[in-house]
């Protein structure tokens, strides 16, 4: 199976615990994937709502110190551009994008945006949970949209490259950010909230928008985000979010953004080595191998393809 997954917590776990990117008992391990081919992964340095100004970029270098130390003598290329990430696909290996999860690291600053582009990263959550200097995440009370840095920061990031995701985002700020916007934005790791009624999945109303202005939405693995009613998460609840977006014209929308390494998966799952088991259970449901291909790896893919051109919403 082909696999392009746009979140996972693994190398900000490397980093803070001291370990590496190779470990069997992480949810991914660098050194076991076998049965995908090719494999992208969209590679997080998150930064936790406790990490401000400074200390928020020392995070970030300290990740990236550790990624470059990892992946010496490696056969793993990181992807910065689509010919990367298409030769990755053409060669059938495995690739890394480099994202940031929580807009802190700017420490309100615009000039560290061209660096981080600089850097190699190709998506940045606004937010996490909490609120920093680009507004308010998921979990803040009575929550504002973007601030006037957000706003700012929104362009800077489109004028960048970098792609603008919204999971973690309070639905002000996620209002806010359609409005702003001139260019696709994602929700890298969320469900559908029709389906698990937790804070962190998307309402039908904001799925439609990020597919009205032709974005990416890649279902989550956690699973607190996941089940009907119960915390008794099962690996078919995945389909369930697949097949609800889907239901409502997201069939170039949806794709894989697991949380690997950075949630509580089904009992059933262990991490990546489980996807080639949930890619099975897809087509067992009756999807066409071209669709369950799509949702795994090429909108992803192709969207990547196309926002390096520039495309503007639509």
């Amino acid at each position: 199976m082909q696999l392009f997954d746009l979140h996972c917590d693994t190398l900000y776990r490397a980093y803070t615990e001291n370990r590496t990117l190779f470990e069997k008992d992480f949810h991914i391990s660098f050194a076991h994937t076998q049965g995908i081919s090719p494999y992208i992964q969209c590679l997080a340095v998150w930064i936790p709502d406790e990490y401000r100004g400074q200390a928020a970029w020392d995070l970030w270098e300290g990740c990236i110190s550790k990624l470059e130390e990892q992946l010496q003598n490696r056969p793993i290329r990181r992807c910065v551009t689509a010919a990367d990430i298409q030769q990755t696909a053409h060669d059938g290996g495995i690739g890394l994008v480099l994202t940031v999860e929580g807009g802190a690291i700017l420490g309100g600053d615009l000039s560290k945006i061209p660096l981080l582009r600089q850097a190699g990263v190709r998506m940045m959550t606004l937010t996490w949970n909490g609120r920093n200097e680009l507004g308010d995440g998921v979990g803040v009370e009575q929550a504002s949209g973007l601030t006037a840095f957000g706003k700012q920061a929104v362009t800077c990031l489109e004028d960048n490259n970098i792609i603008v995701d919204v999971s973690h985002a309070s639905e002000a700020l996620f209002y806010d950010t359609a409005a702003v916007a001139q260019r696709p934005f994602v929700a890298s790791h969320s469900n559908a909230k029709s389906i698990c009624p937790h804070r962190r999945n998307l309402t039908d109303e904001q799925f439609a928008v990020i597919r009205e202005q032709g974005g990416l939405v890649g279902l989550n693995f956690c699973r607190d985000f996941l089940p009907k009613q119960s915390t008794n998460a099962k690996m078919y609840d995945i389909i369930e979010h697949a097949e609800h977006f889907l239901s409502l014209g997201g069939e170039r929308v949806v794709a894989i953004g697991g949380d690997l390494d950075g949630a509580d998966l089904p009992s059933e799952m262990n991490g990546l080595s489980s996807l080639p088991t949930l890619y099975e259970m897809f087509l067992h449901h009756n999807y066409s191998e071209a669709l369950v291909e799509r949702l795994f790896f090429r909108n992803a893919q192709e969207f990547f393809g196309r926002y390096e051109t520039g495309v503007r919403r639509k």
